[in-house]
């Protein structure tokens, strides 16, 4: 007998409590794991946005009580105070930092750098069970690493050695793959005819045509269907009559831990250089990096890699009654593309366009 399935199987972001990557610095006085964090941030957040969670000893009487929730806009710095925050809470708070260190004192990460301290042995013992992945050890003083400590292989460090912490965070961090998807589930309607299966490259279908471009970019591609023909790189609308939105919602549905390289297949110059350019110029810290089009003075959100970040921000936009791509990349942190020739980026949707085009 089949066993009941209450709720339906879903992909989940690989995640912690607070982010993609969190790492923990415990043990150490709160002050020194502060003035550590203080060091290591500057040589990641050229390139990171990061994030760094502390508790506060010293809360105000007025706010321990209360059940509202504030809002401060300190004119270049908002601060949001709030009774309780869940695990869902954090992660949408923190879904566009990149790296978020944790003082291992208070909270626990999935990933730690244990410092040796000899004042805190006995609360490091106490945290034991939560030192699953230690990937470097730092001696603050003289006191050598603890007998009773597993570290395996990892990297011990000497407090003169400090900088090299932030090498390590950053080889450590998860990598975020990319994949192609091209978008075939369209209606048509204008151009009378299914675009997807249109000749414009020798003899061989749009679709055809930049699936297999997309594989020679080194990617594994996916066709964005409207229904499954059960063809295993077929990615079927889960999300219906959205449009691209839609397709692209559905292909993070799928896999919400790659990011996703996304072409319409109504643009027919686009070819592998442009692929090539788009993917050179990815910036991993943004949600997304797109291609400016001079024509519409906007990111062109249908040649576009959507980070895995941008899932849950793509969620909230659709929440509030909006399923615009290209608002969400207007209305968000986007790495825009210049593109040598942007005119590739011309559309082809009706019988006219074709034929203007094939002129």
């Amino acid at each position: 007998m089949k066993k009941h399935e209450k709720h339906p199987k879903l992909n989940r972001p690989n995640i912690g409590s607070w982010g993609r990557n969190e790492f923990a610095l415990v043990g150490a006085p709160c002050e020194l794991i502060n003035q550590i964090a203080g060091e290591i941030i500057p040589a990641l957040s050229g390139k990171y946005k990061i994030a760094f969670i502390d508790a506060d000893h010293t809360v105000s009487e007025s706010l321990k009580d209360s059940n509202i929730t504030r809002l401060q806009d300190k004119i270049s710095f908002f601060n949001i105070s709030k009774k309780s925050l869940s695990d869902f809470d954090k992660r949408a708070l923190l879904n566009d930092c990149d790296i978020i260190l944790v003082n291992g004192n208070h909270f626990a990460a999935e990933k730690q750098i244990v410092l040796i301290n000899q004042k805190k042995e006995e609360s490091l013992k106490k945290r034991e069970s939560q030192l699953t992945d230690i990937i470097a050890v730092l001696q603050t003083d003289e006191t050598p690493v603890f007998d009773w400590l597993k570290i395996g292989n990892v990297p011990v460090l000497t407090k003169e050695k400090t900088d090299e912490l932030a090498t390590i965070i950053e080889k450590n961090m998860k990598l975020v793959p990319l994949k192609g998807l091209v978008l075939v589930g369209g209606k048509s309607s204008r151009m009378g005819q299914n675009k997807s299966e249109i000749v414009y490259h020798e003899g061989v279908s749009q679709k055809d045509f930049l699936y297999k471009t997309l594989t020679y970019a080194g990617l594994e591609a996916y066709l964005s269907v409207a229904v499954s023909q059960d063809q295993e790189k077929e990615i079927p609308d889960a999300f219906l009559d959205m449009g691209p939105y839609g397709a692209i919602l559905s292909a993070f549905k799928k896999d919400p831990n790659t990011a996703w390289l996304v072409l319409a297949c109504d643009m027919p110059l686009i070819g592998k250089d442009e692929i090539d350019l788009l993917i050179q110029n990815r910036n991993t810290s943004k949600i997304a990096t797109a291609c400016h089009n001079p024509e519409t003075n906007f990111p062109d959100p249908l040649f576009t890699i959507w980070e895995p970040k941008a899932y849950p921000v793509l969620l909230q936009f659709l929440s509030q009654g909006y399923s615009c791509p290209r608002k969400v990349l207007i209305n968000s942190d986007t790495e825009l593309v210049q593109l040598p020739n942007p005119g590739v980026l011309k559309n082809v949707n009706t019988p006219e366009e074709l034929e203007g085009f094939k002129k």
